[in-house]
């Protein structure tokens, strides 16, 4: 085990022998880590936090602390993080409240970029990228594969869909449509399908054409929210039935 003299692990805590804790990182009594995780340095680990495999946690993070809600009164409640997630400078990860579920959750294989903040309750999915300074509030769902651009700040409640992508510093008050291409110029507003990034991931041609099909059906054509779903939900392909799905499901509206 390579542990720094000047790291500080609480009685209690849970630390193979694989993992790596570099100077002045701390580590609370309630915390179970999983195997080959490194502490560069400066990291705070705290609450009832249990952290998957192989994640890399850069200086001056602070994971797993109180949640920034007042009507949190100390409360046992849990962040529990998955394997292979890269978490970078001054992350801060709250755990969750009470009255939330009681559980903040990361998923596996995500990239967290300096000064990502997440809120209490959130639950970030699998392959997701958070972009410097961006912020959830709680209560946030980020579904996988999904990107939010760097000081992007993103309202209590609101979920971001799979694949989608949030351009930098677009303001976030409704949901985000699945396999979107979203950002702000004077608006927030959807652009389409986010071919770009839905192509590295491997979508074949006739899966963006229908998604492409779906997005005119939902965005451009002189339909309402209702005729266009009737229109999406008779479409081939499990995508387009993702995409109504989505929306049908919707609590705060979704940015069109």
């Amino acid at each position: 085990m390579s542990i720094h003299p000047s790291a500080v692990i609480a009685p209690g805590a849970v630390v193979p022998a694989s993992c790596t804790v570099g100077p002045y990182s701390t580590i609370g009594p309630d915390v179970v880590l999983d195997e080959e995780c490194v502490l560069i340095s400066h990291v705070v680990l705290d609450g009832r936090t249990r952290i998957g495999k192989r994640n890399m946690f850069y200086p001056f993070g602070a994971i797993g602390v109180a949640p920034q809600d007042l009507k949190y009164k100390g409360e046992p409640t849990e962040t529990v993080i998955g394997d292979d997630n890269t978490i970078r400078e001054c992350v801060t990860i709250s755990r969750g409240t009470e009255g939330g579920g009681g559980l903040t959750r990361i998923g596996s294989g995500n990239l967290l970029m300096a000064y990502v903040h997440i809120g209490h309750d959130s639950i970030v999915g699998n392959h997701c990228i958070l972009a410097n300074a961006a912020t959830l509030a709680g209560h946030v769902v980020i579904e996988d594969y999904a990107s939010v651009g760097a000081f992007s700040p993103v309202h209590q409640h609101c979920t971001v869909g799979q694949y989608a992508f949030i351009g930098g510093g677009t303001i976030v008050t409704q949901d985000v449509l699945p396999f979107s291409l979203t950002s702000s110029r004077r608006e927030n507003k959807a652009f389409g399908i986010n071919k770009v990034g839905l192509t590295r991931r491997g979508f074949s041609p006739e899966r963006l054409q229908t998604l492409q099909k779906a997005f005119r059906t939902l965005l451009a054509a002189k339909l309402n929210t209702t005729q266009a779903l009737e229109k999406i939900k008779a479409m081939e392909g499990e995508d387009a039935a993702i995409l109504a799905t989505f929306v049908e499901r919707s609590q705060r509206g979704i940015i069109k």
